[in-house]
């Protein structure tokens, strides 16, 4: 599992970007729990993620972020990766961001993407 913590911060929201490797759907739910266990991801207001999966094609999930999963699934497959989860998770601050929620989930998961092939290149 790749982790960056405290991607951005804006208006007392905070967000971090995790991801890694699944093997189909089973996978996906196995890697959302085993992120949501630590009590500092058990308490963040949302997990919005997206995978490309080679045995299933596109999956999303929002977590009451309306549109997130779409925006991260959209930077997937423009990056061609497969089997590869990303989660953008979110620690609501109380103020609402509108639009530039987007920008910052855009901003994760771009992190996360240029990380993943740092660590791809190194390793292989």
């Amino acid at each position: 599992m790749l982790q960056l913590l405290n991607v951005v911060s804006d208006r007392g929201s905070r967000y971090a970007v995790s991801g890694g490797v699944v093997a189909g759907r089973a996978g996906v739910d196995d890697f959302l729990s085993a992120l949501k266990r630590p009590r500092k991801f058990a308490r963040a207001t949302h997990h919005s993620w997206a995978v490309v999966l080679s045995d299933g094609g596109p999956l999303r999930g929002d977590d009451g972020e309306a549109g997130a999963g779409a925006v991260i699934l959209k930077m997937l497959e423009r990056a061609g990766l497969v089997d590869t989860i990303v989660v953008v998770t979110r620690w609501y601050g109380g103020v609402h961001l509108g639009g530039d929620r987007f920008a910052h989930i855009v901003t994760c998961t771009r992190a996360f993407l240029q990380a993943w092939e740092k660590a791809e290149a190194r390793n292989g």
